[in-house]
């Protein structure tokens, strides 16, 4: 079978950076993608300079267009996908009612089709190969909510429910598709979006049983767990990666 081939999606930063990193140590060669082109060479840099293989591939994953040419580009390189991680995502905190149609289609661009265009393209390519998991990042406000973040959750719970029936119909070729729901965490999106409220991760720190915001160390983990033998007889679950800020 050769190595595995990991595409992961926002993985020029922040999460997706620490996922590529995490599965590129369990031996996998990671098609880095971003829309950052610059970030995604950054990670690349990284993964190489800790032994592993990478490319960085540009990819708005608003465009299913420019997607299918992020895998093409992907395949004419590695010769499969055999891992995806849908990992970019994009949010604008504030209350629904000040909140405009433009903010609305961005976000849902972004968290849910653009899972819905990888998808579509890289599932015929896993049906074909006969292996594949998928590992779409939801988050925890898709399952209870989030004040300030009301497209966003519908968007997660969007993700969440896509993830439920993908897992249906894809079980019969045997691939599994799971969900990471992260909580509140330390991440260069984070730290922008809450720079309105000075307060709020110290309001969170508090609310969390562990007393801190998830690492993007600590969502990598997950993802390696969903992506590896262990859990060949998991799918259509949603797995929260929270410190127990919610229990559900």
């Amino acid at each position: 079978m050769g190595k595995q081939v990991a595409f992961i999606t926002g993985a020029g930063r922040g999460i997706g950076r620490e996922i590529a990193r995490k599965l590129s140590s369990r031996g996998m060669r990671i098609v880095v993608t971003d829309k950052n082109l610059e970030n995604a060479e950054k990670t690349v840099s990284l993964i190489r300079e800790e032994g592993g293989e990478a490319i960085a591939v540009y990819c708005d994953v608003t465009s299913l267009e420019n997607v299918e040419k992020a895998v093409e580009q992907a395949v004419a390189e590695y010769g499969k996908i055999d891992v995806l991680v849908n990992n970019a995502g994009w949010d604008k905190i504030e209350p629904f009612l000040q909140s405009t149609p433009s903010t609305w289609k961005t976000i849902i661009d972004i968290n849910l089709m653009g899972q819905v265009h990888t998808c579509k393209a890289i599932l015929p390519i896993m049906i074909e190969n006969g292996y594949g998991k998928v590992i779409n990042i939801a988050s925890d406000s898709g399952r209870v909510g989030s004040s300030g973040e009301a497209v966003y959750s519908a968007a997660k719970g969007g993700v969440i429910a896509f993830t439920k029936t993908l897992a249906r119909e894809m079980a019969r070729y045997r691939l599994n598709v799971n969900c990471i729901a992260p909580g509140p965490s330390d991440t260069p999106l984070f730290q922008e979006i809450g720079s309105y409220n000075q307060g709020i991760a110290a309001a969170l720190e508090r609310a969390i049983p562990f007393r801190r915001l998830a690492k993007p160390e600590d969502i990598a983990g997950a993802v390696a767990f969903l992506a590896s033998a262990d859990a060949d007889y998991i799918t259509g679950q949603t797995l929260s990666v929270n410190g127990g800020l919610t229990m559900v």
